[in-house]
């Protein structure tokens, strides 16, 4: 019998490589990454060089950090040599400049990227195309007080429409794909105008979802106590290992849920620890105001911010009591975001990766959270999870798009 064709893949803004897990996980072979954040690339290459060895890296270029500007300014001719030899490009630029979660910055020069990827693009030619940012990229800055303004969405759709793509946008969300996680994305999926057409993508996702669900024991929604019920900390505390001055969280082993079962594979019997699961240390007024809310706020799931707080001696700028029994809201890089839903702290590293679908196997690198100026540099482990793709979602369209390539338009 034949070998199935080995279909390869470039991350380009790979972060700590959500995405690349997933495409790893439905069969893909990486052929590098690029990640200009030094955090964020110590932990895809922890995982996915150094353990899995996903990357058929090439000689040509460092097995580092790179900044995508000086990849295309170095290395042009060998990406131009890349050309008939990559099925995919997968990833987009940082969200941070178009996120609705934060502030919107038209002037954020990491909206600049956008043409950076589209000069890769034109420098690769890879046969298909998998775009992810977030909503807000389908929406125009300032649209009320200037004509003639577009969201960013538009100029990325036109210039691969230039470049030869096919090209369809997708708003989805993640929680439909057992992603327990409510988080909506921009998705946009290109190929080759030869090639065929790429609008049979988010129905053959919904086509080939639930049987991919069922293999992993999973429903299509996965609430946020099916994710987490099994690292509370109440099981037991021990000092962190990568962390001095701090304790970990100790596995609980009783009525596991079959997410819980799939995200911890076979750690547990390696690790005593789940990796990253560190608490943090409140001060006691912010304990005291926790209990409180636990106790006494009425709703579950929603924002506490502006006047509200005052009465709750709420002293940050917001936060949100979490319910078991929904989806989580979307998972962001600011720890202080959420309260646990049954313990009176933040959530960890950890349950913060479940909740991305992140495998416990998966362990972050570097810091775990960072402040003031170093914000602009750093990108601690709680910004990696919250930055990334969710694996889970990721390995689901993986599967898709090879089956695109393989068969054009015909579904599953």
């Amino acid at each position: 019998m034949a070998k199935d064709k080995e279909y390869t893949v470039i991350d380009l803004f790979a972060g700590c490589g959500g995405l690349s897990l997933g495409l790893y996980q439905a069969g893909w072979q990486g052929l590098f990454a690029i990640e200009k954040n030094e955090f964020a690339f110590a932990t895809l290459k922890a995982n996915l060089i150094d353990k899995k060895k996903h990357f058929a890296w090439p000689d040509w270029l460092p097995q580092t950090a790179h900044d995508i500007n000086e990849v295309l300014n170095n290395y042009s001719q060998q990406l131009k040599n890349l050309r008939c030899n990559v099925d995919l490009v997968a990833g987009g630029p940082p969200c941070q400049g178009f996120s609705m979660a934060g502030k919107r910055m038209k002037d954020d020069v990491r909206n600049q990227l956008i043409f950076s990827y589209i000069k890769f693009i034109k420098l690769v030619q890879p046969k298909m195309i998998l775009f992810e940012n977030v909503k807000g990229f389908t929406y125009a800055f300032n649209k009320k007080n200037r004509d003639g303004v577009e969201p960013y969405s538009q100029i990325v759709i036109r210039a691969l429409e230039g470049l030869g793509y096919n090209v369809k946008p997708h708003v989805i969300d993640f929680s439909d794909y057992g992603v327990p996680q409510r988080r909506k994305r921009f998705i946009l999926v290109g190929i080759q105008n030869e090639l065929g057409s790429p609008d049979s993508f988010e129905q053959m996702l919904k086509d080939n979802r639930d049987k991919f669900l069922v293999e992993r024991g999973l429903n299509k929604t996965v609430l946020l106590q099916e994710a987490i019920s099994d690292l509370f900390r109440s099981n037991g505390e021990v000092p962190t290992p990568d962390r001095k001055g701090f304790n970990s969280g100790k596995y609980g082993n009783s009525e596991l849920t079959n997410y819980e079962i799939l995200m911890r594979g076979d750690y547990p019997d390696t690790h005593d620890v789940p990796n990253s699961h560190s608490f943090a240390k409140h001060t006691a007024d912010k304990s005291k105001c926790f209990l409180r809310l636990l106790a006494e706020y009425p709703q579950r799931g929603k924002r506490i911010d502006g006047i509200a707080r005052e009465g709750w001696k709420i002293r940050q700028r917001g936060i949100t009591v979490l319910d078991p029994k929904s989806v989580s809201p979307t998972i962001t890089g600011q720890p202080d975001d959420y309260l646990h839903y049954f313990e009176p702290r933040i959530m960890t590293v950890r349950e913060c990766a479940r909740i991305q679908s992140f495998p416990d196997w998966y362990e972050f690198q570097k810091k775990y959270t960072t402040g003031g100026q170093m914000r602009k540099i750093e990108v601690p482990r709680y910004s990696q999870v919250g930055n990334a793709i969710p694996p889970l979602f990721a390995e689901q369209a993986g599967y898709v798009l090879k089956q695109m390539l393989k068969y054009g338009k015909i579904a599953f």
